[in-house]
């Protein structure tokens, strides 16, 4: 397939240089953790502890609020000190639980599964709900939910997401270098759980060493092949991947399993092997600490609930006049309003970026109908219309050009010369009317 692209998209700098080679570290837990009840799409979690109480690392301290819902564990032992709201990297109160943290790291009991490819695709399946996993590139969608397609969805193939399109993160790219072999078998799980006999990985051609190392991984194994991507943003994006590899175009309003397809991280795949090899829930993920404001950048192993401003402090803080803090990467990231706000199980990186290289839009200009935006966007939409709505209140106007089908991913507003904020704007437009 050589170099599988998609059509539009963008060629920011990658920045990737910064926090590359920096292998992976295990972040020091602090003494108090803040640990959201909802981390995914779908229905927050019922607490199922009290104040006061004692947990184990990986106690279940969360249940599922619905089908579309994800359990939620505790990263460390310690007492429950508080259970209340509180805010999250995109300005909401959540209601969360806090956990004072004993240092003992005393584990919960865990269903291990020397022989977890002999169990049924329901059992696979059921480790993977327990395990509260959800997609890790950001979205955070129940995986359980994915792997659960209707019977009028026929699945045949499972793509891993290794693309990691967006400039600067690094904790993909990492994770495809150290632990490849777990990814192949997280893989494997997946294609089990839903009967299919192929699997591809997709890999942006910039870094060559992973695709190289997870090549390596899947030799001898049957039905999963490796690609290289052309570097191009967005091109991790579920549909913009599977245009890439499959030629399969996901329907308006439709889903990856609506053309026969599942999708899934490169960090999520790894997450499907350790509960099903060991049992063990998401409690911990990769994040990238990088960009030009942070003094020593790195991708750190993170335990659920971590605030923010420890690992700012545990990377050498910041230099060089910090202008900006962002859960993510620059593009589809949220700018953080405090640092005093936890790791979530779908925070890919923080990124720091110095005031001289913030790009500020509160004088944004005119559409001056330049097309720009047009010929850039993956999805074939008009954003400069659906940004001239939203400014001008026309919010029911805006569905008629497939408000909904944006995936927010920048690229309009990162080529537009009126600097006009048309994420932003597309956003506004979307809370004001219904899907």
């Amino acid at each position: 397939m050589g170099l599988a692209t998609f059509k539009g998209g963008i060629h920011p700098p990658d920045k990737k240089i910064l926090a590359a080679n920096c292998a992976i570290a295990e972040a020091k837990p602090p003494k108090t953790l803040v640990i959201p009840l909802s981390q995914h799409i779908g229905a927050p979690c019922k607490p199922l502890v009290t104040i006061g109480q004692e947990v184990k690392k990986g106690e279940l301290i969360g249940e599922p609020g619905g089908f579309v819902s994800s359990p939620v564990h505790s990263s460390v032992s310690g007492k429950v000190v508080a259970i209340g709201d509180f805010p999250s990297a995109t300005g909401k109160m959540v209601s969360s639980v806090v956990i004072e943290n004993n240092f003992r790291d005393e584990w919960t009991t865990l269903k291990d599964s020397p022989d977890y490819m002999g169990l049924s695709a329901d059992e696979l399946r059921g480790k993977i709900k327990d395990a509260g996993i959800v997609g890790m590139g950001g979205a955070a969608f129940p995986t359980n939910v994915k792997l659960s397609p209707t019977k009028e969805k026929t699945i045949d193939v499972v793509l891993i997401n290794g693309a990691e399109c967006e400039p600067y993160l690094t904790a993909d790219y990492r994770l495809m270098l150290e632990k490849p072999t777990e990814i192949v078998e997280g893989l494997k799980v997946l294609m089990k759980v839903l009967g299919v006999r192929k699997g591809y990985i997709g890999i942006e051609s910039n870094k060559p060493d992973a695709v190289a190392s997870m090549q390596e991984a899947v030799t001898g194994e049957t039905g999963i092949e490796v690609y290289a991507l052309e570097v191009k943003y967005p091109q991790g994006a579920e549909k913009m991947l599977i245009k890439a590899l499959l030629d399969r175009e996901v329907p308006a309003r439709g889903l990856p399993m609506d053309v026969g397809v599942v999708v899934q991280n490169v960090g999520t795949s790894l997450a499907v092997y350790e509960a099903a090899r060991y049992g063990k829930p998401l409690i911990e993920r990769v994040v990238t600490v990088t960009g030009e404001g942070i003094n020593t950048p790195g991708n750190l192993m993170v335990r659920i609930g971590v605030q923010i401003s420890s690992l700012i402090e545990e990377c050498g803080g910041f230099k060089n006049g910090v202008g900006k803090v962002i859960s993510g990467g620059p593009m589809m990231g949220f700018a953080l309003y405090s640092l005093d706000v936890p790791v979530t199980k779908g925070t890919s990186g923080i990124l720091v970026i110095p005031e001289k290289d913030i790009v500020h839009t509160d004088d944004f200009g005119p559409c001056i109908r330049c097309g720009r935006c047009i010929d850039v966007c993956p999805m074939n939409l008009i954003p400069s219309m659906l940004s001239i709505f939203s400014e001008k209140g026309f919010f029911e106007d805006a569905r008629e050009y497939n408000l909904f089908d944006c995936f927010e991913c920048g690229t309009c507003a990162y080529v537009c010369p009126s600097k006009r904020p048309i994420v932003q704007l597309v956003r506004l437009t979307k809370s004001m009317v219904k899907p």
